[in-house]
Parts: C-alpha cells; structure tokens; sequence
C-alpha cells in the first residue's frame, strides 16, 4: 500500500543560479509527482513536499545530490493520503517560485549568508539544550517568530507573542522599543521548522539582544522529541492541508474568535482576497467568517492589501 509523507527542510547557502536551481526543482517535482511549495532565492531554498514515500526517497536524494544542499536537515511527517494518481491530498498544485528572500522580512539587501548559513545569528540549541537552558535559568524568555493566529493556537508557555501578522512587520515591531527591556535577557526564537528564526535572530542580534538563541530544527523538531510532555502548549501550525497537528496529549488553547470555544480549528476569511486565517470552531464557521467579526476597524499598521474585506 502506497504511503503518503511530507518533507520540511530549509538550507542558507549562496546559491549562484537560483533560477537554474528553481528550473530543476520543478522539473524534478514534476517528474516524480510531488506537490508543495518550494521557494528559491540567492540565500537558498525552503521547501514542504509531499507524495508517495519512495518518491519523497527519490526527491530527497537527487536534491542532497547538489553540493550546496548536501547537508540539507529533513523533518518527515505523515501525510493524510494520496489520490487516484498517486498525488499529495495536503497540497493542492506545486508551486516552485524564485524570490528575492527564502522568508519575507524585507532585509534582502542587508542579509548575508555563507556556506555556514545566515551570519551573525542566534546560537542554535538542540530541543534539549533549550530545555536545560530554560531549567538552569529563571530569566530566559521564549520569543515565538511566527504571526500571531499560528500563536493562538499553539506557544510555548509564558512565551512572548509579538502582535504581528505577517513576517515583514518584525522589523518594524523590532524597532518600536517593546521589547527593549529584554536585551540583557536570555532570549530563545522559535518558529515551525527554523527558518525564519535564522533571519529573526540575527536582527535581535544587529539591534543589540546580547543573549540569542534559535531553536535548531524549530517546533517540528521539538514535539518529536518531547511532544505534549514538554514546554509546548496547543497546537503547531502548518502549511498544508492539515493546517494544525495537535500532539498526543496536548489540549486545545486557541479560543474561537466569535465565540470562545476552546479549539485549534483555523478558517480563511470569506472575502476570497484576503490572506487572514481566524481561529474558528466548527460551529461558527459553518456560515463563513470574515474580519469584520475579529477586527472592526482596518488598523493604521493594516494594509489594504492584507484586509480588503475591511472597511
């Protein structure tokens, strides 16, 4: 029987070509009938594939097969199925697109990358070395590197949520002095699987956080070590169809925002334009939902863009 797997892996490395590299990948996503999303920049690549075991095997072999991805770090989770012709019921296309940024902080012109990855970021800690941090510690704050609505459902305790939608509004949140008091503190950054804490941590490091850790391998990495017997409360966010996986054990903390029901349930806004998600139990969501109900009014910081079902 055909058993169906996904893939997260990201890589920081100079890539010369990234267009040849784009061409390749989809080329080679094509031909062994995978689908996700894989991103391609001067900085590297971020991928989530899914599809049958062996061609995930296939894919992952012909792409380490590239020496500046050869030490690619792969998480693997199970997929919900497959189709009749053998494709990934988690993503609907494949999408293979070259970008200016592996993830999009808007610092393109000023992030330099080596062999080694992004310089000058965080130190990466193993999902056990931020738990002996954390026990040997009293002052280590957990900075959560994700928007706000992957947050609501799933953070580690205690943790600080910036009030962010979308990765581009760190800089600004950065530079607003919120988080001043904590740079004399030992901070850890943590997202889904690390990638964009490698950028996030270095731009704590440029704004003078004298203490900066990542959590290597992000989320992902540390519920397969420790899953809801740990620091992690709720529910981790993800970019396929199974939206959110809650560990075994875990409780839901996401609170829908019509209703407040407890649940880790996300659905899109009605308004086909608009990119917000909105934490929503079944109940509620039956007739649709939109930002009107979450947000009354378009904030100064809100781009039309983003909201357009606001007034």
């Amino acid at each position: 029987m055909a058993i169906s797997k996904i893939l997260l892996f990201y890589r920081f490395t100079p890539l010369a070509d990234p267009e040849a590299v784009r061409c390749w990948q989809q080329e080679l996503c094509l031909r062994l009938g995978l689908r996700g999303r894989i991103i391609v920049s001067p900085h590297g690549i971020n991928a989530t594939v899914g599809g049958d075991i062996d061609a995930c095997k296939a894919y992952l072999k012909a792409t380490k097969g590239y020496p500046p991805l050869r030490e690619l770090d792969v998480k693997w989770s199970d997929g919900t199925g497959l189709d009749a012709q053998g494709a990934s019921l988690d993503f609907p296309r494949l999408s293979v697109k070259r970008r200016s940024e592996l993830v999009a902080f808007g610092v393109a012109d000023t992030l330099h990358v080596d062999a080694e990855g992004v310089v000058g970021g965080g130190t990466r800690l193993t999902p056990e070395q931020v738990d002996e941090l954390a026990d040997s510690r009293d002052d280590v704050v957990f900075f959560d590197g994700r928007n706000r609505v992957e947050a609501a459902v799933g953070r580690f305790a205690d943790a600080v949520v910036p009030e962010v939608d979308n990765t581009h509004d760190f800089v600004n949140e950065l530079d607003s002095g919120r988080y001043d008091h904590l740079k004399s503190r030992p901070v850890v950054t943590y997202c889904t699987g690390g990638v964009r804490c490698e950028v996030l941590s270095a731009l704590m490091v440029e704004r003078g956080f004298e203490e900066v850790y990542q959590l290597d391998g992000g989320i992902a990495r540390y519920l397969e070590r420790f899953g809801s017997g740990s620091r992690w409360r709720g529910g981790l966010t993800v970019f396929d169809g199974r939206e959110v996986l809650l560990p075994e054990g875990a409780e839901n903390i996401g609170a829908c925002h019509a209703c407040g029901t407890a649940t880790s349930r996300l659905q899109n806004c009605h308004d086909l334009a608009c990119r917000v998600r909105l934490v929503t139990c079944p109940a509620c969501g039956v007739e649709g939902v939109g930002c009107l109900q979450h947000r009354p009014v378009r904030q100064p910081s809100d781009s039309a863009a983003q909201y357009p079902c606001l007034p």
